[in-house]
């Protein structure tokens, strides 16, 4: 009986050792991808990153800046609403693990285009805007963040430091003028590679310089850089714009052209369509505060008007008793109802929720008021009112680009004029109690409706200017005061400890009420 079961014994060991032979005979060369490569090309990474990217921004737009900044709001008297500043702590993760997750690759373009074999100045100019771009989200959502340190896990850097917001933008301005000056090369790249421009080198660098004037303009306010912003600003629009060419109209536009659908596989699916339930789309009610003022005006986008046929681009369905919006920040167990929302793409009506021209990533006409402000302060030459009619006409342009051209057509003079908003040089140049008028708030309410749906610019701006005026519901927490800011993801306190206590005692308590750097005094 012991024979026997040494035999069997030795017969299941030889069994085995015959099998980890066979397994481990050739075991690289069959393990080996035939078809794919151990390394990327330049052109590879790009369209992923700025696609989920993108997706990323359009998802918290919808539900997060449109609920702050009173495009939508919500019916629901449950704990946790965005839209009465009740802003839960693990909100912050998702578009920092995004943005975090997708810089690794633009970062890599970067690294990539700049060695011998695979050169490339476009591609390495490309990486640095679109870094740029992610990293100003970054910081101007939760402040101090990893920069300088950032995306190096493959080098074992699992705990980067947070580099002051002053520092990054410092670096992303030489990141910017070093991206304007290799732009000047025209290099070519893969057409393919490139879901904004199609290749399009020179509007790359339109951009590039589109993104410095925004980010000159944010940080324009503090006192110890003001000097030297406002002069770039002035270098760029009055001294020498020739070197730093900027959006002029909508065809420079920063955007990627959504062409799925719902079922769609393809790269290019709107995240409306994707992450959005058509139920949870045409549940969305407008806001009194966005819905009032484009009804008064009689907006293009919103009501035919001056006898056009063109269709209105942004989609909305009355409500049983006509345009009505919701009030923002209305205190729970008002009996609040939908009124005016937007449609569904089930509902076979115009709605945003299938609009190609949603994936906007900087446009014109932000650019336009931009240096409208520039010049009522008087830090470029004007006059203040060319480049306030011109953001509005962009606005309209991109929506609707059948019904106007430019603010010289005598149908956009004539909307205009029967809306009453012609510029108003006698305003004082700011008031921020509510109700007020000034030269800020012109610019800025016109701002304000350029900039919907471009992720989180809005919400910056408010918080930038204190633009435009909102009012305040009985219902808001958070004593009435909007979020400065994100807080830190909640894993960073656990994964990176050492560098999350010194960026809390650098800038404040990690809650949505620290000011950032380019909001304090």
């Amino acid at each position: 009986m012991k024979t026997n079961k040494k035999n069997i014994l030795y017969i299941v060991l030889g069994i085995f050792s015959l099998t980890i032979s066979a397994c481990t005979k050739d075991f690289t060369e069959v393990n080996t991808d035939p078809i794919g490569r151990r390394s990327a090309e330049a052109h590879q990474l790009l369209t992923p990153a700025l696609v989920n990217v993108l997706n990323t921004n359009m998802v918290r737009n919808w539900n997060f800046t449109n609920q702050l900044m009173q495009v939508t709001v919500e019916v629901n008297d449950s704990e946790g609403r965005i839209f009465r500043y009740d802003v839960r702590r693990n909100f912050a993760d998702y578009s920092w693990n995004n943005w975090y997750l997708n810089l690794t690759d633009l970062k890599n373009i970067y690294t990539i285009a700049s060695k011998p074999e695979s050169l490339n100045k476009s591609y390495q100019a490309i990486s640095l805007i679109t870094q740029s771009w992610v990293y100003s989200l970054l910081t101007d959502t939760y402040g101090d963040v990893p920069y300088s340190q950032a995306n190096l896990g493959q080098d074992d850097n699992l705990q980067p430091i947070f580099d002051k917001q002053k520092d990054i933008y410092s670096d992303m301005f030489a990141k910017l003028e070093q991206a304007n000056e290799l732009l000047k090369a025209g290099t070519a790249i893969v057409p393919t590679s490139d879901p904004v421009y199609q290749g399009d080198i020179a509007k790359w660098r339109r951009f590039g310089n589109s993104l410095y004037l925004r980010l000159l303009l944010r940080v324009a306010g503090k006192a110890e850089v003001s000097a030297a912003t406002i002069a770039k600003i002035k270098q760029m629009v009055d001294t020498n714009p020739a070197e730093y060419p900027v959006m002029e109209n909508n065809s420079h536009t920063a955007k990627i052209l959504w062409n799925g659908t719902n079922s769609s596989t393809a790269v290019f699916s709107s995240p409306f369509m994707v992450n959005i339930r058509a139920v949870d789309f045409r549940g969305m009610p407008v806001c009194d505060f966005f819905l009032s003022k484009l009804v008064t005006w009689e907006h293009p986008c919103v009501v035919p008007s001056l006898g056009t046929a063109s269709v209105p681009r942004f989609g909305l369905d009355r409500g049983a008793d006509g345009w009505v919006g919701i009030s923002s920040g209305y205190s729970p167990g008002s009996g609040t109802i939908i009124q005016t929302h937007f449609n569904s793409d089930t509902e076979n009506k115009l709605t945003l929720q299938t609009d190609q021209n949603t994936g906007i990533i900087m446009n014109s006409a932000e650019v336009a008021f931009i240096k409208a402000e520039a010049a009522a302060k008087g830090w470029i030459s004007g006059p203040v009112q060319n480049y306030y009619y011109k953001g509005m006409a962009d606005m309209i342009n991109y929506w609707m680009p059948a019904y106007i051209t430019s603010p010289t057509d005598a149908r956009f003079v004539s909307y205009v004029n029967d809306a009453n908003l012609q510029w108003d040089s006698t305003l004082p140049l700011d008031a921020t109690a509510f109700g007020s008028k000034s030269q800020m708030e012109m610019i800025q309410i016109q701002k304000y409706y350029a900039m919907f749906l471009v992720d989180f610019q809005q919400w910056f701006e408010y918080r930038r200017t204190g633009h435009p005026i909102l009012p305040k519901g009985p219902g808001l927490v958070n004593g009435q005061r909007m979020p400065a800011r994100l807080n830190y993801p909640l894993i960073t306190q656990s994964t990176n400890p050492a560098s999350y206590r010194n960026a809390v005692a650098a800038q404040g308590a990690d809650d949505i009420n620290t000011l950032v750097w380019w909001q304090k005094p």
